[in-house]
């Protein structure tokens, strides 16, 4: 019977100690579920208690990673349920947008993104609600998860092709583009997707959100945690913003919070904290026909309603008479506790922080919510206090007055956090802008680096397989030593004459007075010659052996990739295009582009061996066309 409490106290330790050593904050997590993953991870060591466990990290650091990919649960798929994602893009998302500005900017949080999946998704909801002009310029779609493995997978948006398997076939067509067997997610689109960690339970949260995706991530956590984080996420969501949780997750405890838009997708939009006060009272008693002091069987029945609310809140009779004060409010204003029957005006708290006596006549009478605003209030005990105040009237189902309830809400460390969020939203909004491009670079230069890659791997194999036949062939290679040797003198004088021949084009390609691009098979460049140099301010030393496509001129040379590969597959002789582009003075400019393949003569007659890639500024020095 003794084992369990030590053993509780040697797990809570456990919690304690990755918390301070490794940052990971696990003790908002439901118990049972989390010792479950941990004994898991215990029995592949032979870890028997926790304690043991806890020595057994310190001794042995290469175990962390194998603990947090088994706690760290990254489950998610490209259109996850797909209704509720019909359900965002038919219905829901197009209401919102509606009652919004053309050109007002969206923010979109999604929280716990693990690999990226969903904020892909998101992003190609969005796309063919608002068209992909107007995604590009108005949204900012924020993606966060505690796993920084999960993380590095979701910048890089390279997918197997198993994981793009829900994708509908025109969506997987039209956002991404394919290289071998992997997906990469387009990279102008990706650009409005800015992965981050953040810690739901500790970190701040993201704040004047349009659009707050959360699935699956809440069931995970007890009941006391999920109610810190709806409140962060209340707080996140604009006055319209909607909040789209998991399957498996329900809005039960937080009513006051969020409303269904639809339940059975589990789509919430955001209420005011005081929206549901009013109905929830008036339904509680009829303050009208109460003669002071009430019996006690209503006094119970009305404290109960209100004394567990941690805000602070006054019920006011319609003739001023204070009938409650819950605890909140009794120890925040220091309320004696002879109040009840009191008339409002002769308590404190009738005139300070506000006057509320005239704000309960004025409800009353307009019979509507009155707001105060935020008002100061420094207490006898502790630091001063920002309090949202609210006065809404009681009505009877024929509208008539029966009395008031006064709502006051703890703003303050919201208003601090306002501030320090807004500060760190411009601070890390310039940072983000700044990484933005390194990380399209890094992007561009591990494409190069996977496609070298898949290369060398190939070139590899072909080694090992050749390497037994060139044992074999060495004796004969011995013996025709002198045969190569004098064929070896006659590629010296070809060399030689090649050499000429190569001065001799490239002179020819200068004088074109075009831009002009040779690509070998894999697109990178062989030949830049001077037109293109001064076309589009590159190099040649800076273009030579470069992927075309990665190169970084004024054209976008991704724009040529359906006519580059028409061209290299045979499928085409040429390919032309008149494209807008900026030359290397900035100034814009329209560009004629002619793709052309480059043939030379193989073992079975001419073969496509790369491309040739013609560029020319469509208009002359004075402005008109060229002829």
């Amino acid at each position: 019977m003794t084992v369990e409490p030590v053993q509780d106290a040697a797990f809570e330790a456990l919690l304690q100690f990755l918390k301070r050593t490794r940052g990971f904050d696990f003790t908002g997590y439901k118990r049972a579920s989390l010792e479950r993953r941990f004994r898991r991870r215990m029995d592949a060591i032979e870890c028997e208690s926790f304690g043991d466990y806890l020595d057994y990290l310190e001794v042995h650091p290469e175990e962390y990673e194998e603990l947090f990919n088994t706690l760290l649960i990254n489950v998610t798929d490209f259109f996850r349920n797909p209704q509720v994602w019909e359900h965002l893009r038919e219905e829901a998302l197009p209401a919102m947008f509606a009652e919004q500005r053309a050109d007002a900017p969206i923010r979109v949080w999604s929280a716990g993104c693990s690999s990226g999946e969903e904020a892909c998704t998101i992003a190609m909801v969005l796309c063919e609600v608002l068209g992909e002009e107007a995604f590009r310029r108005r949204v900012k779609i924020y993606a966060t998860d505690i796993d920084d493995d999960a993380l590095a997978t979701a910048r890089a948006a390279s997918y197997g092709a198993r994981e793009v398997e829900d994708v509908p076939e025109e969506l997987r067509e039209r956002y991404f583009s394919r290289t071998d067997q992997r997906y990469t997610f387009r990279t102008d689109l990706r650009r409005a997707v800015i992965f981050g960690r953040n810690n739901l339970v500790h970190d701040a949260p993201i704040s004047n959100l349009d659009l707050l995706v959360c699935r699956n991530t809440l069931m995970y956590l007890t009941a006391e945690t999920q109610g810190h984080i709806l409140r962060h996420f209340h707080f996140a969501l604009r006055d319209t913003g909607m909040l789209v949780l998991g399957k498996s997750e329900m809005m039960i405890a937080h009513r006051d919070l969020f409303a269904a838009v639809d339940l059975k997708n589990r789509i919430f939009r955001k209420l005011e904290r005081t929206s549901s006060m009013q109905s929830r009272v008036a339904g509680l008693v009829q303050v009208d026909q109460l003669d002071y002091p009430p019996s006690d069987a209503d006094r119970e029945l009305f404290d109960a309603a209100l004394e567990l609310s941690p805000q602070p809140q006054l019920v006011v009779g319609r003739s001023g008479v204070v009938l409650s004060a819950n605890v909140a409010a009794r120890a925040l204003f220091g309320i004696a506790a002879d109040y009840r029957g009191a008339q409002l005006a002769d308590l404190a708290i009738g005139r300070e922080p506000v006057d509320l006596g005239a704000a309960v006549g004025q409800a009353l009478s307009e019979r509507r919510r009155l707001a105060l605003g935020t008002v100061r209030y420094r207490p006898e005990r502790g630091d001063e206090r920002q309090l949202d105040t609210a006065v809404l009237p009681l009505l009877s189902p024929a509208h008539a007055p029966l009395g008031a309830i006064v709502v006051f809400e703890d703003v303050t460390r919201y208003s601090e956090l306002k501030r320090d969020l807004e500060t760190n939203r411009r601070d890390l909004e310039a940072a983000y802008e700044e990484l933005q491009s390194t990380i399209d670079e890094l992007e561009t230069t591990n494409e190069e680096l996977q496609s070298a890659n898949e290369e060398l791997q190939t070139t590899n194999e072909e080694l090992q397989s050749t390497n037994e036949e060139l044992e074999t062939m060495n004796e004969e290679l011995q013996s025709t030593n002198e045969e190569l040797e004098t064929i070896n003198d006659e590629l010296r004088d070809r060399t030689g004459e090649l050499n000429g021949v190569n001065e001799f084009l490239e002179s020819i390609l200068t004088s074109l007075g075009v831009a002009v691009a040779v690509l070998d098979r894999s697109q990178r460049v062989q030949v830049w010659n001077r037109g293109a140099e001064d076309l589009w301010g590159l190099r040649f030393d800076e273009a030579a052996e470069q992927h075309f496509l990665g190169l970084e001129i004024g054209l976008e040379p991704e724009r040529l990739a359906p006519a580059l590969r028409s061209v290299m597959a045979g499928a085409s002789t040429r390919e032309t295009a008149r494209l807008e582009a900026v030359n290397r003075r900035g100034r814009t400019i329209v560009c004629d582009t002619t793709v052309m393949p480059l043939v030379g003569r193989g073992m079975d007659g001419p073969e496509v061996r790369g491309a040739i890639v013609l560029m020319e500024d469509h208009v002359t020095a004075d402005g008109g066309p060229k002829r």
